[in-house]
């Protein structure tokens, strides 16, 4: 440990931060402040002389607080987004940051200040990669299919995590996996992603680019693959010409776990050969911190003159950097966020937002007029379906644990009335298929017969009024690590549904899944079909509100539901040609912005406040909003735009705008959209710039991508 005379000015926080972290790294050795860059399991370990706790970089909160005992659990993020409601995420956010901040504080206070692993205040969050196949096992924990709703609602979710404090962040977030990630899982650490330019500028940075410039984002993961020959973590052009000196990013990039051996391993990238040299080609990049152990390579690569103490010192002042920012170095006084403890772990309170979201979330994908359910009209409801009594679906994946999930069948037995028996059958497994995730332990697993399980459903159903199907998937169908190899419902439901059916009951499909599943037989003979998602804690109590018409569904879908896996491109072209609605020639089953409601609403009196509109400049998009049917209701209104006579290839549509309404029955109001026309953008290939060309829009407004109701001319002028 180098001799250093001076104060240790890095405790005191009345000095400037970038001299505290300066401090603080030449107080260490090499050896010492290699051992800070590691970010996996172990963590950064603690140096007694220097009075530094230990810390653990990897935490976990997708949609709450996971891996670290009773947390408030929030739908899963594909469920989040369904909401369209970035304010509400913004709320849900601060719930997690609380929450993180308690238990960090619990845990830190009786262990002397170190945290372990899920204990600290770094969360690896949001995944904003873009859910580009429905086949891909993670896409459950991104935002959906477009850059725009993704960054939108991330840099939200974000700033809520964060905090507003102008000295002291929350808690942070970390926007996952930079860049061009989205499976096949089985190929995730060897891929090599080739995208075109437009729609690597166009839809695979985007969305990493609003997270930094408008969430304010603290850190970044660089992703297992590698773009056009580079693996992720070892990209200058990435992690430090776009990440740092084009979009001003000021955080931390850690790799994704083992990452950095990625770069080396011989059955993986095979960038380079040596550890030594793979560890400092990272942090040369811009890489600093490690989630595995490869950066204990880094003194070595020193000793070789792979890379100067002084390219380490780098690394660990951006990794620093956070432990400074999220005040773990300064009195409790001093700190806001000191104030929370476990006590403001799992309130009511946050229940309350967790539910909120749920109610939000569904989507009424059909509806001939079934629902909302008259009570006066059922004696005994059937509730039938592999997902209907499970508690385990409800979280997801990357969850905590809920302390008083509810479950399908709980919310519909508590909602049903006295007047109203509700019994309950599984009826089938969610999949006969062995191969799935392993770690993803379900509670609606069986070993019996199929044929046993089959008819204990149609007896049940056959003495009911009403069958209220609840099936689809579950994480350990899809998630890290695991694909689908198709997009239609497992074969054994199929039965199960088509026999049900046949009974002549009425029957409506609650549909729980993280991804979108080919339901089109469903969808032709079964007179309502509700997407629920994954959850979470509240949403079987959601789910029947709904159900009930205690709640109007208000949720739209954030990505596209295909008629079948024939309508996919091969899953490793990473092209969007024919993917999401933005390109996709054929008819899909649901489109992308789908949503129905209980009530109806008109779009009238659209106008610009300018027809013209410079590039620099801003379309004020205004129309009025009615709710013309008999019930109080939310609506998501989405502005799209189209390129009538562009020089290039353009997209059939694109979202740039979009605003939740809620409307009493009867009720209008004037609704402005603003769009920048910055949001018009392309990406020239010849200039190799961003461009708003000049010439004829279209903007489009509608109530999805499949149901515009207002065309509006305008013209874009040279600025």
């Amino acid at each position: 440990m180098p001799e250093v005379k001076e104060p240790p000015i890095w405790r005191d926080p009345s000095k400037p931060l970038k001299a505290r972290v300066d401090d603080l790294i030449r107080r260490m050795s090499l050896a010492e402040k290699v051992a800070q860059l590691q970010g996996g399991m172990s963590g950064a370990p603690g140096i007694q002389l220097l009075g530094l706790p230990a810390y653990n970089y990897w935490n976990e909160a997708l949609h709450g607080v996971a891996n670290n005992g009773v947390a408030t659990v929030f739908p899963e993020p594909v469920g989040m987004a369904s909401t369209w409601n970035p304010e509400l995420l913004r709320r849900e956010g601060t719930v997690v940051g609380i929450e993180g901040r308690a238990k960090h504080n619990d845990y830190a206070t009786k262990n002397g200040g170190d945290s372990k692993w899920w204990t600290g205040l770094t969360f690896w969050t949001p995944n904003i990669n873009l859910f580009r196949d429905p086949r891909w096992g993670r896409g459950q924990e991104t935002y959906g299919e477009d850059p725009f709703l993704t960054g939108t609602i991330a840099a939200e979710f974000i700033k809520g995590i964060q905090g507003d404090d102008p000295n002291y962040m929350l808690a942070m977030a970390c926007a996952k996996h930079y860049a061009v990630h989205s499976g096949p899982e089985a190929d995730r650490h060897r891929f090599n992603a080739q995208p075109s330019q437009r729609d690597l500028y166009e839809m695979y940075l985007p969305q990493f680019e609003m997270a930094v410039r408008e969430g304010g984002v603290a850190g970044v993961m660089g992703a297992y693959n590698a773009l056009n020959g580079i693996p992720c973590c070892a990209s200058t052009f990435l992690l430090d010409d776009l990440l740092r000196k084009q979009w001003g990013f000021e955080g931390y990039v850690v790799s994704d776990c083992d990452g950095i051996r990625d770069i080396w391993g011989q059955r993986i990238h095979r960038y380079v050969n040596p550890p030594e040299e793979a560890a400092a080609i990272a942090v040369k990049a811009g890489c600093n911190l490690c989630c595995g152990g490869d950066y204990n390579a880094l003194v070595r690569a020193v000793q070789q003159g792979l890379l100067t103490e002084k390219d380490i010192d780098q690394a660990l002042y951006y990794t620093l950097w956070t432990r400074f920012r999220l005040g773990l170095f300064d009195p409790a006084d001093k700190v806001p966020y000191s104030k929370y403890t476990i006590a403001d772990n799992d309130t009511p309170e946050h229940g309350q937002v967790a539910l909120e979201v749920a109610r939000q979330s569904p989507v009424l994908l059909k509806n001939d007029g079934i629902l909302p359910l008259d009570r006066s009209k059922y004696k005994r409801i059937a509730v039938i379906g592999p997902n209907g009594k499970s508690k385990s679906m409800l979280e997801g994946n990357y969850h905590g644990s809920a302390s008083h999930p509810i479950s399908i069948l709980d919310g519909i037995q508590q909602l049903a009335g006295p007047n109203i028996e509700v019994t309950f059958a599984l009826g089938s497994p969610n999949t006969t298929n062995r191969r799935t995730a392993a770690w993803s332990q379900q509670d609606n697993v069986t070993n019996r017969p199929l044929d046993e399980l089959k008819a204990e459903a149609l007896e049940q159903a056959e003495q009911a009024d009403l069958i209220i199907y609840a099936g689809g998937l579950t994480p350990a169908q899809e998630g890290e690590g695991f694909d689908r190899e198709s997009i239609e419902l497992p074969e054994c439901q199929q039965t199960l549904i088509k026999a049900l059916h046949a009974t002549g009951k009425p029957m409506v499909m609650v549909h729980c899944s993280g991804s979108a599943v080919a339901l089109l037989w469903e969808s032709e003979n079964l007179p309502a079909i509700l997407q629920a998602w994954y959850p979470g804690q509240e949403g079987g109590r959601a789910v029947a509100e709904v159900l009930f018409g205690e709640v109007n569904p208000s949720g739209h879908l954030p990505l596209t539901f295909y008629r079948a896996t024939a309508d996919l491109p091969a899953f490793t072209d990473y092209s969007f040609s024919n993917r999401t609605y933005r390109y996709f020639s054929g008819t899909p089953l649901f489109a992308f912005g789908h949503g129905l409601s209980y009530t109806e609403f008109d779009f009238t009196d659209g106008g610009l406040e300018s027809k013209n509109v410079p590039a620099n400049g801003t379309a004020k998009v205004t129309f009025t909003l009615k709710n013309s049917g008999s019930l109080d209701g939310d609506d998501v209104v989405q502005v799209y735009y189209r390129h009538v006579n562009s020089k290039v290839p353009q997209p059939k549509l694109a979202l740039c705008g979009f605003a939740r309404m809620q409307l009493k029955r009867g009720e209008s109001k004037m609704v402005t959209v603003e769009i920048p026309a910055t949001r018009l953008r392309y990406w020239d290939t010849g200039k190799r710039q961003y461009v708003v060309e000049p010439g004829k829009y279209e903007i489009l407004v509608g109530a999805a991508s499949d149901d515009i109701r207002l065309v509006l001319p305008m013209t874009v002028t040279a600025q």
